[in-house]
Order: C-alpha cells, then structure tokens, then sequence
C-alpha cells in the first residue's frame, strides 16, 4: 500500500504541475518578473499549495501514525546556517534564469524538452559537486543526523523544531 501511495502522490504531483503551468519556463519566469511583464496567475497555484499543506498538517496533528508508513519524518536541522543561506540562494538565482525547479524539469524530461534535459543533466552535475566538496573537505553532509552545524558560523539561527 505504500507504494501505490508513493506512486499516487506522485502523479498527482506531477499533474498538479502541468496543469499550474509550472512546467512551462516562460510562465515561471513571468511570474518572477514583478518588475516587468509580471504574470501572478502562479500566486494562485502558490496559495493552493500552501492550503493543502495547511490542510495535511492539521490532520496530521490528530494522528498517531501515518497510515502508510511507520512513523512521521521531520527535518533534523533546525537552524539556518551558511550552507542553506547560499544554497537557496543558488536555487532562486536557478529557478529565475532557466525557469525550472527540480520537481518541474523532471516532469518535463516527459516532453523531451532540450531545456529540461539540460537543466537536469546540471542538476545532476551540480549535487555530484556538491558531494565530492563535502568528501574532499572532510565534512559531513549536513542532512545526516548527528552532523551539527560549525560553531564559528555568524549565520547560524537556531529555530524551535
């Protein structure tokens, strides 16, 4: 049953994102483009998101367990530090120039677009960069548990989990 959830939720998701529009680099951009040519038509699909969300959650507070998989998952970190300042930076400066984020470009690899084949082939490149920066400078990835943080960071900011 897992699984089919797995696969449910993600066609939905990938359906979701065709039908918004979010696949569609130039809609992505005009949106991003509040100084211009601005397309808000997105918010729309932003405020859908963030109902269903709000949604999930307040159902989830009643529950004991999820009813697919064992127990629920949270992020272990819970502070904003450097390495999530700068990569979300890289992100939106991303997403702003080709008009893509992840989970759009791989729903658009379905169309054999050239531009979301190449955007995934240097998303590939880019967390392959990131891994080997990691193991050659004797980091750990801050996702595993047990990491933490370095304590010399001025842009750390711990969060209530």
């Amino acid at each position: 049953m897992n699984q089919l959830s797995l696969l449910f939720s993600g066609l939905l998701f990938g359906a979701g994102l065709v039908l918004s529009g979010m696949t569609d680099p130039a809609k992505v951009i005009g949106f991003l483009d509040v100084g211009g040519a601005w397309d808000p038509s997105l918010a729309f699909v932003m405020g859908g998101a963030v109902l269903v969300h709000a949604t999930g959650r307040r159902l989830m507070r009643g529950a004991r367990t999820p009813w697919f998989t064992g127990d629920f998952s949270a992020p272990l970190r819970t502070h904003i530090d450097r390495a999530l300042v700068i990569g979300s930076a890289l992100f939106g400066v991303g997403w702003a120039l080709a008009g893509y984020c992840p989970g759009p470009a791989l729903v658009a690899l379905g169309s054999g677009s050239i531009g979301a084949i190449s955007f995934v082939a240097f998303m590939l490149l880019g967390m392959l960069l990131y891994q080997v920066m990691h193991r050659r400078w004797g980091q750990r990835s801050p996702s595993r548990p047990g990491s933490e943080p370095p304590e010399a960071d001025p842009l750390t900011l711990e969060l209530d989990a």
